[in-house]
């Protein structure tokens, strides 16, 4: 009895949503209230997406800091194994009409950061702020964009992705084949860089271009083993803006499934802090100049990628000789964010990658992706200067062989042995018992997985 009630019920609300349809005129469609065609709009202008990778690795070599200093104590260390997130990030978009759009892209690295206060019962009941985990929150891209002539010229303003180098143009994770972002650009410049500024850009036929107006890097930041990397965080609620910087980008898309990218960047670093230096340092201005090529090729079931970047910094003698002194000043203070390093005149890096997409040749398989891959590159944050000789570990060269297995387009699972080696140095004939004698550095190979997805869910 209660099925046969509850089937004459559901007949009946069929019967009257069908009749009420043919009144409105729609078949098979119920007319909907003004609230929701307002909310159908609100959806069909709102994008959701974002992309993540879950990574697990075992390195066959030292995690010891010192192990470059005195490589021949960590020559037999056990491998270690670590669990990583290395970026999940959420973007949310939202068309307003008339061509004025937004964008954001919220980043967790490494899961995120974590605090909290405890009452610690060893130290009298004081509270106390407790560091639970590491890693990072950012706001990866914050910026309202406004398009003219259909796309073709465009005017963006607010936290942007800066477009040096391939690795910062492209940096979703299906659009590199190793488990980690590529090494040596991430090694000499910021990744992913960004920056708050202002962006005109568009694309023009086969030419997108892009030009930027930024805050100047802060020299403070640069290392030895990283260059300039860590110069566009700020350690304060603001960044310092005392000099401005320009970057540009120009990709070209003529020949079939191929892009070729140039980009530049050009801007002083130094005094670009709130502390002001002594007139010792008065005719110092720290100018960097970046100069980076890229391609990628699509076709023929192959996708091979390769990049060059080359990086000058002016006065790198003044401006290390400057961060000693600071060091030397303020080593004893807590909190210190800087890291007052020596600092090379020029870094260089360069890589290739080819992957085959073995079941391009499989009929049963054309809608899964199995890229079999190899990659080579070079880098070295100290590729010249007063102190490279002091640097040496910092030319680095790195095979990487693997896999990528997509079995839908969003997901892309990962596998990959790289090796990570050095230049020998030279000792002249010299005998391994002499005192001059200097140990090579050792080797550093890794076997690394991961599952990374990519895609807007609305």
């Amino acid at each position: 009895m209660k099925t046969a009630i509850l089937t004459a019920v559901l007949v009946l609300m069929i019967c009257s949503a069908k009749a009420q349809s043919d009144i409105d005129g729609v078949t098979g469609a119920t007319r909907q209230s003004p609230n929701a065609e307002k909310q159908n709009v609100i959806q069909s202008r709102l994008h959701i997406g974002g992309y993540g990778e879950a990574v697990m690795t075992r390195n066959f070599y030292s995690q010891s800091f010192n192990r470059y200093k005195k490589p021949e104590n960590y020559a037999d260390d056990k491998s270690h194994g670590r669990f990583d997130l290395p970026h999940v990030c959420l973007n949310i978009g939202y068309d307003f009409g008339k061509g004025w759009t937004m964008g954001t892209e919220i980043e967790f690295e490494h899961g995120g950061n974590g605090t909290a206060v405890e009452i610690e019962a060893e130290e009298a009941g004081e509270y106390e702020a407790e560091v639970e985990k590491g890693g990072e929150v950012n706001i990866e891209q914050f910026w309202i964009n406004k398009a003219f002539a259909d796309g073709k010229f465009n005017i963006k303003a607010g936290e942007i992705i800066v477009p040096i180098g391939y690795s910062n143009a492209y940096h979703e994770p299906n659009q590199f084949f190793t488990v980690y972002r590529p090494e040596g650009e991430a090694a000499i410049m910021p990744n992913t860089w960004h920056q708050t500024g202002l962006s005109l850009w568009g694309r023009l036929k086969d030419w997108r271009y892009e030009a930027q107006l930024l805050s100047g890097l802060n020299s403070e930041s640069f290392t030895a083993e990283n260059f300039v990397h860590y110069g566009a965080t700020s350690p304060y609620e603001f960044k310092v803006a005392n000099n401005y910087a320009g970057a540009v980008r120009i990709d070209n898309y003529s020949f079939k499934a191929l892009r070729i990218g140039l980009s530049a960047y050009y801007g002083h670093t130094f005094r670009n802090t709130l502390r002001t230096p002594g007139s010792k340092y008065k005719d110092v201005a720290g100018a960097l100049g970046i100069v980076a090529l890229d391609f990628s090729l699509n076709r023929w079931n192959w996708i091979v990628r390769g990049s060059i970047d080359y990086a000058h910094f002016g006065d790198a003698d003044e401006i290390s000789s400057y961060n000693q002194a600071n060091w030397t000043h303020h080593k004893y203070q807590d909190g210190n964010p800087h890291h007052y390093t020596n600092i090379g005149s020029n870094a260089v890096a360069y890589a290739i990658e080819a992957g085959y997409n073995v079941f391009s040749q499989v009929p049963k398989m054309k809608d899964e992706k199995l890229f079999v891959f190899g990659r080579f590159e070079h880098y070295n944050t100290m590729a010249s200067g007063t102190y490279a000789s002091m640097y040496k570990y910092t030319k680095k060269y790195r095979y990487v062989f693997g896999v990528n297995y997509s079995p839908v387009k969003q997901i892309t699972i990962k596998g990959e042995y790289s090796y990570r080696f050095f230049e020998k140095p030279n000792n002249n004939g010299l005998a391994s018992d002499s005192p001059l004698y200097k140990q090579p550095y050792n080797n550093e190979p890794a076997v690394s997985v991961g599952i990374t997805y990519t895609g807007w869910f609305l």
